[in-house]
């Protein structure tokens, strides 16, 4: 989404835009983790009892191809505390499950869409968000 004005001002002209194209990412999350490289095959319960033994895992989510099925190679595993996450990530990393090296990380939450304004002035591009 894009909107556009435009002013004239003391004999300058002056664009502005408004856009949502920019988002952001949050830091990573303590105590979820991102996994990849899963088998077709995986399901929540398997991963799940891979990674309980590091600790209380409050959710698994599988990222599933919506026409196939099947698992898409990715997925999240939330624990209850961080330190408990961390020891999973440092355990299971380069691991092999189901036949194929797992690569763990610390998951990016997602955030909202932050707007970002641009203005020209003289034809000169300011940005601001």
């Amino acid at each position: 989404m894009r909107k556009t004005s435009l002013i004239q001002f003391a004999r300058q002209v002056i664009t502005s835009s408004y856009s949502h194209s920019r988002s952001f990412s949050s830091p990573p999350s303590n105590n979820k983790l991102f996994v990849a490289g899963l088998s077709w095959s995986v399901d929540e319960k398997s991963l799940k009892e891979a990674f309980s033994s590091f600790g209380d895992v409050s959710e698994v989510r599988i990222m599933y191809d919506k026409d196939s099925g099947r698992s898409r190679g990715f997925g999240f595993v939330n624990f209850s505390c961080e330190d408990e996450a961390s020891s999973a990530k440092d355990a299971m990393d380069g691991k092999a499950f189901l036949g194929r090296p797992l690569s763990v990380s610390f998951a990016l939450d997602k955030v909202r869409k932050e707007p970002v304004t641009t203005r020209q002035i003289n034809g000169a591009t300011t940005f601001s968000q």
